[in-house]
Order: C-alpha cells, then sequence, then structure tokens
C-alpha cells in the first residue's frame, strides 16, 4: 500500500485487549477531541486507507493462551504501523486482569521489541474512575486491587495489587520491572523524563509510573510524548 502524502497523519495506533476496554478508551480520545475509528478484531489484510487521528483494534486476547494473544496483538500493531501510526498504545484494564503467566507482560514485551524501543510505561490507573497507582500498587477506590472483588474473578483472580512485583512474574526478567514513585510523578513531566532515563540505564523496559490524579497523567503522558 503506497500512503497518499496528503492523508492525515494517525497519530495513535492502539491495540486493546478487549472491545469493552477499546470502546472506553475510543470514546475518553474522541471526547477529547480526536477523530476515533475503532476496528473490532483484526485487521490484517485489509489495505484500505483510513482517514482518522487515532485508530483502535479490539481484539478479545485478555483471557487467550499467551501465544496467540502475542501473535494477534503484534499482528495488529503491524498494521497499525503500516497504515502511518506514529505511536501505539496497549489498552489492557484498568484493574490489570492478567495471570502470573500474562497476558499483559508478553505481549507489551512483543510489542517493545516489534518498535525496537527498550522502555516504555505500564499506567493502568485511571482517577476519574477511582483507578490509582500508589508506590506501584493499584488501588480500587480506598482499597488494594487485591482486597476488592477482583480478587474472586474466575479467569483472572488478582491477589497481588504490587504491579511492579506482578507484572514481574509475567516478564522474561523480573527486574526489567521498575517504578516512577509519587514523589517523582508530583514533580512534573521533567522529572518523570529524569527517572525514566535512569531507569533505562538500570535495564529497566517497563517503569510502572504512580497515579493518582488527574494531573500526574497528564504529566505522564508529556514526559513520554515523544
Amino acid at each position: 500500500m503506497t500512503k497518499d502524502p496528503r492523508a492525515r497523519p494517525l497519530l495513535l495506533g492502539a491495540v486493546a485487549d478487549d472491545v469493552t476496554g477499546a470502546t472506553d478508551l475510543g470514546s475518553t480520545l474522541s471526547q477529547n477531541g480526536m477523530d476515533v475509528v475503532q476496528i473490532l478484531g483484526s485487521p490484517a489484510g485489509d489495505d484500505t486507507p483510513v482517514e482518522a487521528d487515532a485508530v483502535i483494534v479490539a481484539l478479545k486476547t485478555r483471557t487467550a493462551p499467551v501465544e496467540e494473544a502475542v501473535t494477534e496483538s503484534v499482528e495488529a500493531a503491524r498494521w497499525l504501523l503500516g497504515h502511518g501510526a506514529r505511536q501505539l498504545f496497549f489498552k489492557y484494564c484498568s484493574t490489570f486482569d492478567s495471570t502470573a503467566s500474562g497476558n499483559i507482560g508478553p505481549v507489551a514485551e512483543a510489542l517493545l521489541d516489534l518498535v525496537e524501543e527498550d522502555l516504555t510505561v505500564v499506567c493502568p490507573a485511571y482517577p476519574e474512575n477511582e483507578r490509582t497507582v500508589y508506590q506501584g500498587h493499584l488501588f480500587v477506590g480506598h482499597r488494594l486491587l487485591s482486597e476488592s472483588g477482583m480478587r474472586h474473578h474466575p479467569l483472572t483472580p488478582m491477589k497481588d495489587a504490587d504491579l511492579v512485583r506482578f507484572l514481574g512474574q509475567q516478564c522474561r526478567r523480573p527486574e526489567a520491572v521498575g517504578l516512577v514513585p509519587h514523589e517523582v510523578v508530583d514533580r512534573g513531566a521533567g522529572a518523570i523524563r529524569a527517572s525514566l532515563a535512569e531507569l533505562r540505564t538500570g535495564g529497566v523496559r517497563f517503569a510502572v509510573v504512580d497515579t493518582t490524579k488527574a494531573d500526574h497523567l497528564w504529566s505522564a503522558a508529556t514526559a513520554v510524548s515523544d
């Protein structure tokens, strides 16, 4: 496919691990002024140009076998990049639904490998819906994730709220997961950038970012805007 140079640039390509999460993301982006297209299932093989600011591919990989989830996610990401996506976004649930073996870690590692980058951020927080991260621990309202109803989820029981430790179990190297703590995030985007650079030097590939309020999300987004 030859991309028309006059076409609108695709600012964001998102791979979502379920339809509900994809729709939530699409709604949020749309409310903030982006023109969004949501695609149900893998678009592989479809060379139709897409005119939008953001394209979200809604998969059903959250509880699929790890290998299948990785394959489908990478396939979707390749399609998005092939259609000109400047950045990739991996949309998982704000309660980090997964197990000790995946699928968030393996998919994230595969996507990071695909774009040949050595570091990305991990931030399931959404303060507007009372999902926050403090000192690397995910809270639902005022309770740790591991003390919420998610502890008894039939497919992905979330019994560990420590995202650094939990995600580390899913990755090739547990030490590849680090933390940008609350006191750093509170100082803004510049401090977050400096912390990410330090983590990268130490071999960290996934930086969990503490987020307790909307301003923290804006700071983190600014810090990784490139």
